[in-house]
């Protein structure tokens, strides 16, 4: 069984091969990658769109407890692939993989990057995988696209000796993507609904029977066409559907992207939770590089 580790330097090794390979040159069109394939923009048939996202939530406060609590640290590695098929740019497949690494009682957060185990205190692993399709429903409207996915979960035991790893139970992820550039170029909206109706056994997991809903707005604007940063505000509501647990909370933050190549970027995200109900308050940050081929 390939480790955790190994998998992530595996896909460290591979975009950097891929930043390496793909060198400008100078037939390259003046729009970049990040003004044109938003989320919302689907790629050609042939082509590839992998992505490598990575995010680190870090919380020493909960609304379930007043004042500092010990830190918790949620490591979430993900990789997506997708390629386009049909003709004008309308259906993608892919998959997508999720590798996560959790350290608790108060453990320091660059901890999660050991996946070390220690018992009581730290687990990690490949923690589910997903088929999943993107397409454009209205042909006249390239901005606005759905990404679905179907999750399965490879974990054994959500919790294990104190310690949360992921859900274990199924998830049917949509996405509704849209957005719209301004005049000029400059200024540029992207606006998201992610919906996530999760099932299984009610004891399985603190999730199942609920549908989570999350909309999301975030406001990019562009100094130059290889660079660009952004602004952006969340909010994520669950609703029981039957599991007696209902949760909250709303987070900003702000980031940006930069062209690396003509074929690589990079991304860099910031957020703070704001406030919620029956959740920690605490911070992401958040790596991520794309390559389009």
């Amino acid at each position: 069984m390939i480790s955790t580790r190994r998998v992530v330097l595996l896909s460290a090794f591979l975009l950097t091969y891929l930043l390496g390979f793909s060198q400008d040159d100078p037939d390259t069109p003046q729009q970049s990658n990040i003004q044109q394939y938003t989320p919302s923009k689907l790629i050609g048939k042939g082509q590839w769109d992998l992505k490598w996202f990575n995010n680190l939530y870090t919380e020493t406060r909960s609304t379930f407890e007043v004042g500092r609590i010990p830190r918790a640290t949620f490591f979430t590695s993900t990789l997506e692939a997708y390629t386009g098929i049909g003709e004008n740019k309308r259906w993608n497949i892919g998959t997508i993989i999720e590798i996560r690494s959790n350290v608790i009682k108060d453990r320091s957060a660059l901890d999660v990057f050991k996946f070390d185990g220690e018992e009581g205190s730290a687990r990690s692993g490949i923690t589910s995988i997903a088929p999943s399709i993107k397409f454009v429903p209205i042909a006249s409207v390239s901005t606005f696209s759905i990404q679905s996915s179907f999750f399965i979960p490879l974990v054994d035991n959500e919790t294990e000796n104190g310690v949360f790893l992921d859900q274990k139970g199924y998830i049917w992820q949509n996405r509704f993507f849209y957005d719209h550039t301004f005049s000029g170029g400059k200024w540029q909206l992207f606006s998201e609904l992610n919906s996530e109706l999760s099932f299984g056994k009610a004891g399985d997991s603190f999730a199942n029977n609920s549908l989570n809903l999350t909309p999301g707005l975030f406001l990019s604007y562009f100094p130059s066409s290889k660079f660009t940063v952004l602004a952006l505000a969340q909010h994520s509501q669950r609703i029981d559907l039957g599991n007696n647990f209902a949760q909250d909370f709303t987070a900003v933050g702000g980031g940006m992207k930069y062209q690396l190549t003509n074929a690589l970027n990079l991304e860099l995200l910031y957020t703070n939770f704001l406030r919620g109900n029956n959740t920690g308050l605490g911070q992401t940050f958040n790596l991520g590089l794309r390559g389009i081929f």
